[in-house]
């Protein structure tokens, strides 16, 4: 049986364009509203059976925008929201130095799998996080799936594809520095499994990766 999915990253918000650190809120930009309605476009002819979306307001609006165009059932999905950022940063902007000083310690720490600077989700958090959601989306009966989620777990999540347990936070690092997450860009993997398909064939296949509208 195979499964396929539609990874969507959210179309700008006003806090990218702004380079603010995010929490859970925050609405579209004007150039992140008309990337989502490219976006769904681009999706319109083709028939999903549902659609997850973060519970985030950035997520909440893009998948919004996009079931104008492809009219499924959706349904908000808790575990594919974006990492949590420790509190000092949130609402700060990037070009605070405190904040900067915050990021790059962070960063940098992002090749010791267990590095926790406050509060916010660190790598094995985030890892696991990114297994529950492959299980819980893989374990669902429908066969198209669209998913409206964010940059860095999408990262995640892909990465945990590619290298399952196995993954270390250096591995991460280095597939999250060399492959872009473009807003509201189509990430689309295969997921194959049951008694008819082969060991080689079973499990995740990445199909396109950061499909960009401006591609188009």
């Amino acid at each position: 049986m195979k499964k396929t999915f539609y990874f969507i990253r959210h179309g700008e918000s006003i806090l990218n364009s702004q380079l603010v650190r995010q929490g859970p809120g925050g609405s579209l930009s004007d150039k992140g509203i008309e990337q989502a309605h490219i976006t769904g476009g681009r999706l319109s002819n083709i028939k999903f059976d549902i659609m997850f979306i973060s519970p985030y307001q950035r997520t909440k609006e893009t998948g919004e925008i996009i079931n104008q165009y492809v009219k499924t059932k959706t349904e908000y999905m808790d575990l594919v929201h974006e990492r949590k950022n420790p509190s000092e940063i949130v609402g700060k902007s990037m070009n605070d130095l405190e904040t900067r000083r915050i990021v790059e310690i962070i960063d940098k720490s992002f090749h010791q799998d267990d590095f926790r600077y406050s509060d916010e989700e660190n790598f094995i958090d985030l890892k696991t996080r990114a297994r529950l959601a492959l299980e819980a989306l893989t374990k669902r009966k429908e066969r198209r799936i669209l998913v409206v989620t964010h940059g860095i777990f999408l990262k995640m999540m892909v990465s945990y594809m590619t290298h399952g347990e196995a993954l270390t936070a250096s591995e991460y690092n280095a597939l999250s520095f060399f492959n872009s997450s473009n807003n509201a860009s189509i990430t689309i993997c295969e997921y194959k499994e049951g008694f008819f398909v082969s060991d080689k064939e079973k499990g995740w296949k990445i199909i396109t990766w950061d499909d960009d509208y401006k591609q188009s």
